[in-house]
């Protein structure tokens, strides 16, 4: 799903009596829906004591009051720029009226005022075209990101030193953060709750949101081709067979007969579906099977290992290395051994 993998996890960066502080900063023209995601995710994550673990306020980049919205209502933002100074994460959404933001990849002056107030080492998060705010701050200059796919090759053209991928719901960069179009907020807003606490809390989060807390495949999956292929049949039946058979070798072949396709057809058909390959699906599957038995239970690594389908504990450890960074071991002593006591920048 992202691009480059999802970074090393993150150590929970608060304790319930030192909530981690998320400032949502609301430009004129915010989608509302957007606007609302990090209070819909940040706000939901609690201990198993059903503490909150975030704060989350809004600003504007302006003394307090109302801000337009992209929808016939304005809303009244009671925080003015300065809340930035004291933010822990500060997440952008999308706007309609960037302006020279979108056009020339400037900041205008209240939005380079507003942003002089973030201190170094703040977690920085863009939902859709909120990117852009980042990419003309210079926060992404040399870095991997993505945005809305249709603003893309825009957004590439805009900021040459940014490698932009507008293939994924995501990208990880450690202490920058950046997303896809409208929902893959949410994705990217979710990831960050699994990183900073584990994956039961992340979970809990996404149950009551109504949404799955892991989305497979990238924004490829929703551009619109110019003569769309007529499908009649998916690879959905093969997913669901293959997550009931993970502690089992799984041959592309086998995937393929729960669809009575050849492995052509159905390789075809599951990247256009899934947006990765077969086997790329298959490793983050059993990545995640990993991480969930990490956290959750008192398994042996080598046992973890055989139940996630990896077969060994030393191949478990390459592909949790390569996809989040750290091994077995110090994956589970992250999440098994508390929360540290205050907050991590």
């Amino acid at each position: 799903m992202t691009a480059p993998a999802t970074g090393t996890p993150r150590p929970a960066r608060t304790t319930p009596t030192t909530r981690h502080r998320v400032v949502v900063l609301a430009l004129d023209g915010v989608i509302p829906f957007e606007l609302g995601i990090p209070q819909r995710i940040f706000g939901r994550a609690r201990t198993a004591d059903h503490e909150l673990l975030y704060e989350v306020v809004t600003a504007s980049v302006r003394p307090p009051g109302p801000v337009r919205t992209d929808a016939d209502f304005a809303i009244l933002v009671e925080n003015g720029p300065e809340c930035l100074a004291d933010a822990d994460t500060v997440v952008v959404p999308a706007s309609y009226e960037l302006g020279p933001v979108y056009e020339e990849g400037r900041l205008t002056a209240d939005l380079a005022a507003a942003l002089a107030h973030i201190k170094p080492g703040t977690r920085l998060i863009s939902i859709c075209t909120g990117g852009y705010v980042l990419a003309a701050a210079g926060y992404l200059d040399g870095r991997t990101a993505t945005t809305h796919w249709s603003s893309a090759e825009h957004f590439q053209r805009l900021f040459p030193r940014i490698t932009v991928d507008p293939d994924v719901l995501f990208i990880d960069d450690g202490d920058v953060l950046t997303s896809a179009g409208v929902a893959a907020g949410l994705d990217l807003c979710l990831h960050v709750v699994r990183g900073d606490h584990g994956a039961a809390v992340a979970n809990e989060v996404a149950r009551r949101t109504v949404v799955p807390p892991h989305r497979d495949g990238g924004q490829a999956q929703y551009i619109q081709r110019p003569v769309p292929e007529l499908q009649l049949a998916t690879t959905t039946s093969a997913r669901a067979w293959a997550l009931g058979h993970l502690h089992e070798p799984i041959q592309l072949r086998d995937m393929a007969d729960q669809e009575s396709m050849s492995v052509r057809t159905f390789t075809r058909r599951f990247r256009e579906e899934a947006g990765v390959s077969p086997g790329q699906w298959l490793a983050q599957q059993r990545v995640e099977r990993a991480r969930h038995l990490l956290e959750s239970s008192d398994l042996s690594v080598d046992q973890v290992a055989r139940d996630a389908g990896f077969g060994t504990a030393q191949s478990m450890r390459a592909h949790l290395q390569a996809a989040l960074g750290v091994t077995p071991t110090a994956y589970r002593r992250t999440f098994r051994e508390g929360v540290p006591a205050g907050p991590v920048r």
